[in-house]
C-alpha cells in the first residue's frame, strides 16, 4: 500500500464529531508515537487520518529519562521516554507551522506537574491557528500534592480538567490512566468538569529484567507498556466507560489492524487512535482505515453508529 487511502468514504460515512471538532475518520495518531508529524511524512499522508496527537508539551523543554528507554516484551513495548518535548514556545514557532501548512487537523497533548501549569499551556496554545483541539496527560505525577499522579484521584483529574477548560476555547479531551481502581469514577470526574471527551487508556506500568547483567532492563526501572498485549485490557476498560458517561470516548491501546479498530467502535468508542504499531509499520493507520471502510461495505454498514453494540 503507498500510505494513500483508497475510496476514502465511498458509500460509507466515516465522519466524527468530538464536540466542534470535525474528523473525516475516526482513526488517530496516538501522542509520542508519530513525533510532531513531519517526522513520518514519507511513509503516510497524514492527510488521510482524522487527526494526528502530536508528541506530549510541556511549557519548558524536557530531556527525558536515561537511556536504555525501549525494551521489547512478548506482544508489546515498555518505554520509559520521560516525556522528552521542546517545550511549548518551540512547537508553536518550529513545530506548528508544518502541521497548519498542509492543513493537518491537528490535536496537542499537553502535560505538567500542577494545576497551574496545565492552565498557562492551555492558555499559551489557545488562538493559535493549526490547533484543533488539546489531549490532557493526566498521567503526569503532581508535585504540589507529593507526587501523586493526577489521573489516579477524581478530584486531581477534575481540578486539571476545569482550569484547561476554563483556559480555551478549543475541545479538550482528558487522557486516562489505566493504573486505577476504577476508571469510571475518574471518567464521571472529568466529565463534571467540562472535559469534551476522553481517550483511554494510557499506558500500564511495568518493568523487564535483564538476567544477565541482573539489573533492571530501562533506565528509569519501571516503563509503561503498550502494544497488542494491553488490547483485551483496554477494549475492556473502553467498554465501561462508555457505559458511564455521556461523552465521546477514544479507544487507545494496542489496536494494530482494522479489525482492533472494529472491536473498539463496536464497544462504544467514537475514535481510535493508534500508538505502538506506528512503531512497527508507519502505513498501519491508512491500512486500518480502509481495512474499516471494507468491512463496512461488505456487511451494510454505513455509519459508525451502526457498528456499536447497543447493549
Amino acid at each position: 500500500m503507498d500510505g494513500q487511502v483508497k475510496g476514502l468514504r465511498g458509500r460509507v460515512d466515516l465522519r466524527v464529531s468530538i464536540g466542534s471538532l470535525d474528523l473525516k475518520n475516526p482513526v488517530l495518531l496516538a501522542s509520542g508515537t508519530c513525533g510532531y508529524g513531519a517526522e513520518i511524512e514519507d511513509f503516510v499522508n497524514l492527510e488521510d487520518l482524522g487527526a494526528i496527537v502530536v508528541k506530549g508539551i510541556s511549557l519548558e523543554p524536557r530531556q527525558g529519562n536515561p537511556p536504555p528507554r525501549l525494551a521489547e516484551t512478548p506482544c508489546g513495548l515498555l518505554n520509559a521516554i520521560g516525556l522528552e518535548n521542546v517545550g511549548v514556545e518551540a512547537f508553536i514557532k518550529e513545530k506548528l507551522p508544518w502541521l497548519r501548512e498542509r492543513g493537518i487537523t491537528t490535536i496537542v497533548n499537553i502535560l505538567g506537574n500542577s494545576a497551574d501549569e496545565y492552565e498557562e499551556l492551555a492558555r499559551r496554545l489557545a488562538g493559535n491557528k493549526g490547533i484543533h483541539g488539546l489531549e490532557i496527560n493526566i498521567s503526569c505525577p503532581n508535585v504540589k500534592k507529593g507526587g501523586v499522579a493526577f489521573g489516579t484521584d477524581p478530584q486531581q483529574a477534575a481540578e486539571v480538567t476545569k482550569r484547561v477548560v476554563a483556559a480555551t476555547d478549543l475541545p479538550v479531551i482528558v487522557k486516562l490512566s489505566p493504573n486505577v481502581a476504577d476508571i469510571c469514577a475518574i471518567a464521571v470526574a472529568v466529565q463534571e468538569a467540562g472535559a469534551t471527551a476522553v481517550s483511554l487508556i494510557n499506558t500500564l506500568l511495568g518493568m523487564a529484567i535483564d538476567i544477565e547483567q541482573r539489573r533492571p532492563v530501562l533506565g528509569n526501572i519501571f516503563g509503561g507498556l503498550s502494544g497488542p498485549a494491553i488490547k483485551p485490557v483496554a477494549l475492556r476498560m473502553v467498554w465501561q466507560v462508555v457505559r458511564c458517561v455521556d461523552i465521546p470516548v477514544i479507544g487507545i491501546g494496542g489496536i494494530t489492524t482494522h479489525v482492533d479498530a472494529l472491536e473498539f467502535l463496536m464497544a462504544g468508542a467514537c475514535a481510535i487512535q493508534i500508538g505502538t504499531a506506528n512503531l512497527i509499520d508507519p502505513t498501519a493507520p491508512v491500512k486500518v482505515v480502509q481495512g474499516v471502510i471494507d468491512f463496512m461495505q461488505e456487511n451494510n454498514y454505513f455509519s459508525l453508529q451502526a457498528l456499536k453494540i447497543s447493549s
